[in-house]
């Protein structure tokens, strides 16, 4: 198998990739914004609107290259509930609604504990058992009418093949319903009512099922094998897992900013700094801090597109120019702070040197709350910003490796097709301490330190 179609649905985009694995590049992508819907009953997600743009662009691609198999990855915090005849039961809750949050104490005394799941309790719906139980109490029939709860990617999985499955990557990912340690569900499933009503685990690298006939004859494309699918982070995770040496650590960037540590050393993790288990392509646990870097980007950036000077570098850190956390409170390693500056940026350029050294600060907190050690790989746009990577290794006092793909979940998706993981969607230069920025990085821990 040589050419790949990948389904990456982000938080904020929902992009189609071509992938050629003979040379392990994306050789086309399209995209657009994943538009949430206000409801009623609650907002959702346009299923109809990315239904139609993912079609029109397998359609679009088809007729440039052969395609020969397809897969999703998506974000996590998602699932499909359908109903007996396939459809959806109810709309696609979009997990930033604080509706669960009116039912917090109620679902917090049915929640397993952190030791058996690895999954914090986070606030509005990005707990993924929090979404059902809210969503079961508001809609009372919900349960009688409710045949099969999917994993969001599985979703599109079940609309291109008909195949019901859930992915064990996105089971793990912070949803309380399942136990990583020892590989099942756990018992929150029981106390939702929900036992035979999950769709069952599946590894991310099986064959989920053929195109249906009907959509062949649409897109243009023969009876393709569809992959069960996999969660976006450990698709970037994939790249790297047998073909480098642990240890080393994986920042996946995005909407999120997800560290994740393979072979570190043993770490306490604590849920109250958003740290987490995750659980691999391969079913294995994997130790896990997040911040909701990219969404804070665009916050601070404000649709500037400057990029920064050497220049303007040295004045921020000649004048001690720093963002403080946490520009999103209740995310991250520091949930309960207001975000403030030390020093107003002169100029565009200079926020911006200033904000890549906040997401760098930020994301080697991330790393040492779970025992990073070793190289640290890059996957998404934050691999292309220099102040980020320059202040992440000047921060960690370790090698920053960012990778040059456009699309950094499109390149591990499509090698579960190939049930390899050799190397990154190839390295943009190995990036590698200089002091003279490590005496920023202490002043900002120590600005932290002292509240």
């Amino acid at each position: 198998m040589q050419t790949v179609a990948v389904i990456d649905i982000g938080k904020t985009n929902v992009k189609v990739a071509l992938v050629d694995l003979s040379q392990r590049a994306e050789v086309a992508v399209e995209t657009q914004p994943n538009a949430v819907i206000p409801g009623p009953p609650w907002p959702h997600f346009d299923v109809a609107g990315q239904w139609a743009f993912i079609t029109e662009a397998l359609r679009r691609m088809a007729t440039a290259a052969r395609i020969e198999g397809i897969v999703v990855t998506t974000h996590g915090a998602c699932a499909a509930l359908l109903g007996a005849d396939g459809d959806l039961a109810v709309p696609v809750l979009d997990y930033e609604h604080p509706g669960p949050d009116s039912l917090r104490a109620e679902y917090d005394a049915i929640r397993p504990p952190f030791s058996e799941t690895g999954s914090p309790a986070l606030p509005m719906g990005l707990n993924l058992g929090a979404q059902l139980h809210w969503m079961l109490t508001e809609v009372p029939d919900l349960r009688d009418r409710l045949a099969h709860v999917v994993a969001w990617p599985q979703y599109w999985g079940y609309r291109l093949t008909g195949g019901v499955a859930s992915d064990l990557s996105s089971l793990g990912a912070h949803t309380d319903l399942w136990n990583p340690h020892a590989g099942t569900w756990s018992p929150l499933v029981d106390r939702l009512g929900l036992t035979g009503r999950m769709a069952p685990p599946r590894r991310p690298g099986d064959v989920l099922g053929l195109l249906r006939p009907k959509l062949q004859a649409e897109l243009g494309l023969g009876p393709v094998p569809v992959l069960v699918g996999i969660h976006d982070s450990n698709a970037s995770l994939l790249p790297h897992l047998a073909g480098r040496a642990a240890p080393f650590s994986v920042v996946s960037t995005g909407t999120w900013v997800i560290s994740m540590v393979i072979g570190g050393a043993e770490a306490r993790l604590d849920p109250a700094r958003d740290t987490l288990v995750n659980v691999n392509a391969f079913g294995q646990p994997v130790p896990s801090a997040r911040f909701m870097g990219g969404r804070e980007f665009d916050m601070i950036r404000a649709g500037s597109a400057a990029v920064g000077s050497v220049a303007e570098a040295a004045s921020v850190r000649a004048r001690d120019v720093m963002l403080m956390p946490s520009v999103l409170p209740g995310h991250g390693p520091f949930p309960g702070r207001q975000h403030r500056w030390t020093a107003m940026p002169e100029t565009e350029g200079e926020r911006m040197v200033a904000l890549g050294y906040y997401l760098a600060m930020m994301t080697a907190e991330c790393l040492g709350m779970i025992g990073a050690a070793g190289e640290t790989l890059i996957e998404g746009p934050f691999g292309a910003n220099g102040h980020f990577c320059q202040m992440l290794a000047a921060a960690t006092g370790r090698v920053v490796i960012p990778s040059q793909a456009r699309t950094g979940t499109a390149l591990g998706a499509a090698l579960l097709f190939s049930q390899q993981a050799v190397g990154g969607g190839g390295d943009a230069g190995s990036v590698v301490p200089d002091p003279q920025l490590r005496r920023y990085a202490e002043a900002w821990r120590n600005r932290c330190a002292a509240g």
